[in-house]
């Protein structure tokens, strides 16, 4: 574990470093509009997530195994038991299952709320850490920011949707939280995962995934989707950004500068959201949305303070 991996340690990070967190941050920030348009969002045409999961994902392993190979890299031996488990750890945790979730939520939801939720990532990746690590201790601001990130949460749901508890919004709304739950616990498998390279390990867990979503496409009828090329091309761009080229540069940031670092996307991801989703779909967001966004961010900062004490 390096030092910037440790919340609360200051050091200078290099220009390569902000310009991959900038590039992941565009790239996972149009996922959410990417998405929007394959499932066809407020529209009777668009493609089934049972078809767009399986879709993204195996473009996104032929865009991986394609640059490893180039690279004239490998992925870790099948005798290699530790690794392999927590590539099929990773590729479950960290790609079926959130995208799925979110592909799912997104059929009701907008792009900027759902992309919204992941501000609450690091609360998650501060609180695992600070029950599975050693050297990341729970101290009284560490616990104040958990909290105060946790009503963050709930702030986000707003009082209509709690008052209508069960409804299509609040339901999509609780996917989205367990999306960001997942992505919170694949980034803490990435801090404890052996030394790998980063394009092998985000070949491996891709590959993973997409042969685990396989059979997804095969519960729903084809004669019964009705979807036009642009869904077809929304589906093909999520393949080879979020799905491809987004998860090499997402590995190569946690070897560079730590999964906490990496977490940080959950502040920059939600507000290129929001403006991806006003400037192409003209979404807004209700007060509840800021008031949560605040309370998250308000959160993390504690939480990273109560770190500050942490021996590396």
């Amino acid at each position: 574990m390096t030092e910037a991996s440790l919340p609360g340690a200051k050091t200078t990070r290099p220009a390569i470093v902000w310009i991959l967190f900038t590039v992941l941050t565009v790239i996972w920030a149009g996922a959410y509009g990417l998405t929007r348009v394959a499932v066809g969002k407020d529209t009777a045409d668009g493609l089934p997530p049972e078809w767009v999961l399986p879709a993204r994902l195996t473009g996104g392993a032929i865009v991986l195994l394609t640059l490893m190979l180039a690279m004239g890299k490998r992925l870790p031996p099948f005798s290699d038991r530790r690794r392999w488990g927590v590539l099929s750890a990773m590729g479950v945790v960290g790609s079926l299952i959130p995208f799925f979730l979110i592909t799912v939520a997104q059929q009701t939801v907008n792009s900027s709320l759902a992309a919204l939720y992941t501000a609450a990532a690091p609360v998650f990746v501060v609180l695992g850490a600070t029950l599975l690590f050693a050297d990341e201790r729970m101290t009284r601001n560490t616990g104040f920011g958990i909290l105060l990130g946790f009503a963050g949460v709930v702030a986000l749901f707003g009082p209509d949707a709690i008052a209508h508890f069960g409804s299509a919004s609040v339901t999509a709304q609780m996917l989205l939280l367990l999306a960001t739950l997942a992505f919170s616990a694949s980034t803490l498998i990435a801090r404890a995962a052996p030394p790998m390279e980063a394009i092998p390990m985000a070949a491996g867990f891709i590959s993973i995934s997409a042969v685990l979503s396989w059979p997804l496409a095969l519960t729903v009828t084809p004669s019964e989707v009705r979807a036009d090329w642009y869904h077809w091309a929304a589906v093909a761009a999520l393949g080879l950004g979020p799905s491809g080229i987004a998860q090499a540069i997402y590995m190569a940031l946690i070897a560079r500068a730590g999964a906490t670092f990496q977490s940080l996307t959950g502040y920059s991801v939600p507000v290129a959201g929001a403006v991806f989703g006003w400037v192409f779909f003209r979404e807004t967001q209700s007060w509840n949305a800021a008031l949560a966004f605040t309370l998250i961010l308000g959160g993390v900062w504690l939480a990273k303070q109560g770190g500050k004490g942490r021996s590396g």
